[in-house]
């Protein structure tokens, strides 16, 4: 009887071990197939970030509880870095009219004003080159509520605000195209 018990609680062991849920992956909606953006066999838009964001946790703060504490998502994460996942949607998604790109992704991250209530924020600057002269810098600081104060409403607003980001910059190199005519 005592061998059964014992067989019993390894058996139970190993089951719970091997049925915990994996983390959901998360991109911003679009295919993974997608080439990045080329010149001459050189890509167009770099993105830089500090050491923190080049992880794949869903970043969120609680700004009324504890707002130097960042906390994560543990059942969803990006399927690669934030930088990483930005660099990807500027390079297929925008035309820069020959610029390269140099991007500082500042912020990325959910927080929370109140337990039901969230948004998201975005911060970076972008330096434009052509022929490796620098020809505009520009700082960008994009937020938006979410649908939804959770994991879900965090990846949608980053998949909106995002972009809008590629948006907003392709508009901005617009501007720079005119003010060198």
């Amino acid at each position: 009887m005592k061998y059964l018990l014992i067989g019993w609680l390894i058996v139970f062991s190993l089951g719970c071990s091997t049925t915990s849920q994996q983390p959901a992956l998360h991109d911003f909606g679009w295919s993974a197939s997608v080439v990045p953006q080329q010149e001459q066999g050189r890509v167009l838009i770099t993105v830089n970030a500090p050491t923190w964001l080049w992880d794949n946790r869903i970043r969120y703060r609680l700004l009324f509880a504890s707002p130097s504490q960042v906390r994560f998502y543990g059942l969803d994460r990006w399927i690669a870095s934030p930088p990483e996942l930005f660099e990807q949607l500027l390079n297929s998604g925008g035309n820069t009219r020959n610029y390269a790109l140099v991007v500082r992704l500042q912020s990325f991250e959910q927080q929370f004003d109140a337990p039901d209530r969230s948004r998201v924020i975005l911060d970076f600057s972008v330096e434009a080159y052509s022929e490796d002269k620098k020809v505009g810098t520009r700082e960008f600081h994009l937020q938006q509520p979410t649908k939804t104060p959770d994991a879900a409403g965090a990846i949608s607003g980053f998949t909106d605000l995002s972009q809008q980001a590629v948006e907003k910059i392709q508009r901005w190199l617009e501007g720079l195209i005119a003010a060198e005519s």
